[in-house]
């Protein structure tokens, strides 16, 4: 058997000019050697020669390339035998498996995702280029965390079979923190100035929470944006970024970033227009146009134009509106003037709203909600306004309305609501501390979605060394079509004022009871309630009950049957129920006892919440509330349904409780007229720019407590000014007070200090 020499072969095969040569011949036979795991019919597959065809120098060059590209093979060797083709291979390893040491900021999984997105895993052919890749990758999701430092060692062992083992050593290194952020070019405003737009900042006293100081490239691409809008709304027309640095210090563990802007000059408004087929009167259009002539530039206000004028069409059956400004720069007297150019489009109808990602919830549950209906003209307002009411239900972790342009129908569109659930099944077991209520421990079970019904369903214990209540609630907010909502629910508590020095007597109440209620929508943003409940109620009382509380158990008994019902309007235009910073919560209620009661009495409340941003970053809350109770007919209002006052949720820097009249004992009695007035501003954390579950505040807090026959006077009225810190951590809410009351009296139970934890507001 004579073979032709390979490296003739090869030569030829690489185009590389050779003493030797072979003549072109039909190939009667093809034979692969050396395959191990792979099948020869893969390799017949990819030759570009088959039997019966004439093989040459190109088919020769081609065949090794053909087989090399397929990456299973590290060697490739083609000799001839006569008229038959001999083909030598060597096959790649396999990956046997893969080791990772040293992860603890990514798990391992994760690394093993990432490796197999690069196509590196266990059961692969390995390749160098393709673990090198991997590495690269992985070092990559290190940098996006801020690791630049890391460090991966990978380490590959021969086995036996031809296969291979992969052990990558990582270490992660320190986090990469922003040591300086320069911003060269700036005149008309100071560098702190603009780095305090900024959400990167260098390390401060909080950026171990808020990882302010970590550069991310996404950061970086929003904070030039935010200088860019900062100088645009501010005049500066022809603000530009020219080049920024991101540099890292020899150790990876510090980053040096510089900006580099040119101002340009600061631009006036010099004249403003509208143009086009607005259709409505320009008298509705021209209050919407927020830029004004002679005005300084705003880029915000030109968007907000826009957005206004686009609205106010959308709501008025214009879904395809369209508001082009167009500005006329006069770059020698630098004035801008601008022609806001009017499209309204077709008048629009919804044809059809289509429902998706409800896998749980009902689709009715979701379409009550909605306030733009099939088949009616298209309002934007109605679009925005249900999904306002589908956030609200908190069923839903993502909401999103858009709409779809009917085919062949220019005045139709397609409204499509896409949702995605959350759970809203609840089930906790926790603990928390109130210098009101003391040690508390809760266990409650809900579902805020009953079998996806809309219906919400609660079982809940909560015990302090105050009061211990036991309930089961249901409410189905859609009791009836048109949106009345029906409750139901049964209580059993005990209560010791007592306990844990509250200072508001020395008794105990145990009760049983249930209720009703009723609601009734008055609008999308108001609410009606009606109550009925029932309490069967006993006192028990000691030789230390004051006298007060003895001689009413000397004139209605130590156990009392009631049977009261109560109305309550309340109208909520927040924008947010735990972080407002706008709108108004207005309550009034009115609550009776009613023939078949013991005990005839009634109690009247009004509370208004009112929430202002004046500026950015701060926002403004005033908090006025009244009460007052008294008996009808031959009754009197109970002593353990006055009003109290003092402590973190009225008067601070007072203890919970203890403004108002007081007994023998020096314990607070409570009173039938309430007073409470808050003034407060709120402002997130210094340090942490975008945190939301974080605020600082400072208060001005008044309130009074009158019982049965006083004079209502302003020398009850005690006044009180602290700082507060709140935080909605993950263990629950937590409130930090110092108060400085202003006015106190002798008897007055000052606490300067008081906070509130877990799950007790």
């Amino acid at each position: 058997m004579k073979f032709k020499p390979m490296f003739v072969l090869l030569m030829a095969a690489l185009g590389t000019p050779a003493a030797y040569a072979f003549d072109a011949f039909t190939v009667s036979d093809i034979k692969v050697e050396g395959l191990q795991r792979t099948d020869p019919g893969t390799v017949f597959n990819y030759l570009p020669v088959r039997v019966g065809e004439t093989f040459d120098e190109g088919k020769a060059k081609d065949s090794i390339k053909a087989l090399f590209g397929t990456g299973f093979f590290n060697d490739v060797r083609i000799e001839t035998d006569k008229d038959t083709i001999i083909i030598t291979v060597e096959e790649r390893p396999t990956v046997a498996q893969i080791n990772v040491n040293g992860a603890k900021l990514l798990e391992k999984d994760q690394i093993k995702t990432a490796l197999k997105g690069q196509n590196l895993a266990e059961g692969r052919i390995f390749q160098r280029d393709t673990l090198d890749a991997a590495v690269n990758e992985l070092k990559q999701q290190y940098y996006a965390r801020g690791r630049y430092s890391v460090i991966i060692t990978p380490t590959v062992t021969k086995l036996d079979r031809n296969r291979v083992g992969i052990e990558l050593d990582i270490s992660e290194g320190d986090v990469a923190r922003i040591k300086q952020i320069n911003i060269v070019g700036n005149k008309a405003f100071s560098e702190g100035d603009l780095l305090d737009e900024m959400s990167q900042t260098t390390s401060g006293w909080m950026t171990w929470y808020s990882r302010s100081d970590q550069y991310s490239k996404q950061k970086m691409a929003a904070d030039l944006e935010k200088l860019k809008s900062f100088y645009m709304d501010r005049g500066y027309l022809d603000f530009a970024i020219v080049s920024t640095q991101v540099a890292l210090s020899d150790d990876k563990t510090e980053m040096f970033l510089t900006v580099n802007i040119k101002e340009g000059e600061r631009y006036q408004v010099s004249g403003v227009k509208l143009a086009g087929d607005y259709l409505l009167p320009e008298s509705e259009m021209l209050p919407l146009v927020a830029v004004k002539s002679g005005e300084i530039f705003s880029r915000t206000k030109v968007s907000q134009t826009v957005s206004q004028l686009s609205q106010k069409l959308g709501e008025n059956g214009y879904a395809f509106a369209n508001i082009n400004p167009v500005p006329e720069v006069d770059k020698e007297k630098h004035t801008v003037a601008f022609t806001f150019f009017v499209d309204p489009g077709k008048k629009t109808y919804v044809r059809s709203i289509n429902v998706s990602g409800n896998t749980l919830t009902k689709d009715e549950v979701i379409r009550r909600e909605l306030r733009q209906i099939e088949s009616a003209q298209y309002d934007l307002a109605k679009i925005k306004r249900s999904k306002e009411r589908l956030q609200q239900l908190d069923y839903f972790s993502e909401v999103n309305l858009d709409t779809a342009a009917v085919p062949d129908a220019v005045d139709q569109v397609d409204l499509n609501v896409r949702v995605a659930e959350k759970k809203t099944g609840n089930f906790n077991i926790g603990a928390g501390y109130g210098q009101d209520e003391g040690f508390i421990i809760m266990a409650s079970l809900s579902q805020a979605n009953f079998l996806g019904s809309g219906k919400k369903v609660t079982i809940e214990a909560n015990t302090s060394q105050t009061n211990q209540v036991y309930s089961f609630n249901v409410n189905n907010p859609y009791f009836t079509p048109d949106g009345v909502s029906f409750g139901w629910g049964v209580f059993s508590k005990k209560s010791d004022p007592s306990a844990n020095d509250l200072e508001q007597g020395d008794y105990q109440t145990n009760s049983l009871g249930g209720g009703l209620s009723f609601g009734f929508p008055v609008s999308d943003y108001n609410n009606l309630q009606f109550r009925l409940d029932y309490e069967d109620l006993t006192l028990i009382t000691n030789s230390k009950t004051p006298k007060y509380i003895q001689d009413f158990v000397g004139r209605w008994g130590e156990d009392s049957q009631e049977y009261t019902a109560s109305l309550t309007f309340a109208s909520d235009t927040r924008d947010s129920a735990t972080y407002a910073t706008k709108g108004n919560l207005f309550k009034a209620s009115l609550m009776a006892a009613i023939p078949g009661s013991e005990i005839e009495y009634y109690k009247a409340s009004l509370q208004n919440r009112f929430f202002a941003s004046p500026v950015d970053d701060l926002t403004f809350m005033w908090n006025f509330e009244i009460g007052y109770g008294d008996g009808y007919g031959n009754g009197e209002l109970p002593f353990y349904k006055n009003f109290f006052a003092g402590g973190v949720s009225s008067v601070r820097g007072y203890k919970s409780g203890s403004l108002g009249p007081r007994d023998e004992n020096n314990d607070s009695m409570g009173g039938n007229r309430r007073f409470v007035n808050n003034f407060e501003i709120l402002t997130p954390v210094p340090g942490i720019k975008d945190d939301k579950s974080m605020r600082l505040s400072a208060f001005i807090d008044a309130g009074a407590i009158y019982g049965a026959g006083e004079k209502l006077d302003t020398e009850a009225i005690r006044y009180s000014a602290g700082v507060g810190f709140t935080w909605m951590s993950p263990i629950g809410p937590i409130k930090l007070i110092y108060a400085q009351p202003l006015n106190d009296k002798e008897n007055d139970k000052v606490e300067n200090f008081q906070f509130q934890l877990g799950q007790v507001f």
